[in-house]
């Protein structure tokens, strides 16, 4: 009797331990692609910066640039280019969507952050399938037409360009010249369909992000950036941009008119200008020194 009422508790206890087992969903299962517990980088705390008195600032200017992705030093933004990334690591453009998806971060019409967008009505106006109007011949050669509707995603392939709005500033205390972001936009690249070709028609922004936002910078330093040399330790993207690990150009400077340079200068004019202001704001710093 007591042998059979052990085996019976035996068989409850194996039955409700396999059934956990079963039940476990998959974000529980054991992750195989690494042989230990990756999970440094979402305790991750975003750089102190020091604290700057408004005494202290003796020169500041503001700086556009502009970051071209496809460049080889910038493939790392690029790539990869699947929207679920690959081994946790997502493209810059990716990780960026994915946060306004998610509301993790806060979204601008512009550069100055005055026009709040609503990131879910961003979002459906973006996604918002097109509807094109197909000419079809049936078997009597007689015309019809049928509305198809096409889905429409995020895609970071159309996103080519980063555009970041910085304050470069002299403090006394220090006598050093520094470079904060304060501004981040994703650029599209647009197209549109003339006579069955696929003609440019520019660029257009899609949207500014505050790189002063407490929640922008938490997300940027939980984020990992792909750098081959050591993917055991691979850079955050704060850290990206607090080391300017980047080629970019310069599009315009503060200047009485709000201009940009390419309202003024084209071509080979215009890179001229952009190495001009960075040139000059080297020889301030310099200068600064010299003082």
């Amino acid at each position: 009797m007591f042998s059979f009422r052990r085996h019976i508790i035996l068989f409850v206890f194996c039955f409700f331990a396999a059934t956990g087992i079963l039940a476990q969903s998959i974000t529980d299962a054991p992750d195989y692609n690494a042989y230990y517990k990756r999970d440094l980088r979402n305790k991750q705390k975003s750089i102190i910066y020091q604290h700057v008195r408004e005494n202290d600032v003796i020169w500041e200017t503001l700086i556009w640039r502009t970051i071209n992705i496809k460049e080889k030093f910038n493939q790392y933004f690029y790539y990869p280019l699947e929207p679920k990334g690959v081994q946790g690591r997502k493209n810059f453009a990716y990780m960026i969507w994915d946060a306004v998806v998610a509301n993790e971060i806060p979204i601008y019409e512009d550069d100055e952050f005055k026009i709040l967008l609503d990131n879910d009505n961003y979002v459906k106006r973006y996604t918002r399938p097109d509807t094109l109007e197909l000419e079809i011949i049936d078997e009597n050669e007689e015309y019809e037409y049928k509305t198809i509707v096409v889905p429409k995603e995020f895609n970071s392939e159309d996103i080519l360009n980063i555009k970041l709005k910085e304050v470069v500033y002299q403090e006394k205390q220090t006598a050093g010249q520094y470079v904060r972001t304060i501004g981040l936009a994703l650029v599209r690249d647009m197209y549109k369909e003339i006579d069955g070709e696929r003609e440019y028609q520019g660029t257009v922004t899609l949207f500014w992000i505050p790189m002063l936002s407490e929640r922008v910078q938490n997300l940027f330093a939980q984020r990992e950036a792909y750098y081959e040399d050591n993917i055991a330790h691979l850079p955050s993207w704060e850290y990206i941009f607090y080391v300017r690990m980047f080629s970019s150009y310069i599009t315009r400077e503060s200047n009485r008119f709000n201009r940009t340079i390419d309202s003024y200068l084209t071509g080979e004019d215009a890179l001229l200008e952009s190495e001009r202001i960075e040139q000059k704001l080297f020889e301030i710093n310099v200068d600064q020194w010299e003082m």
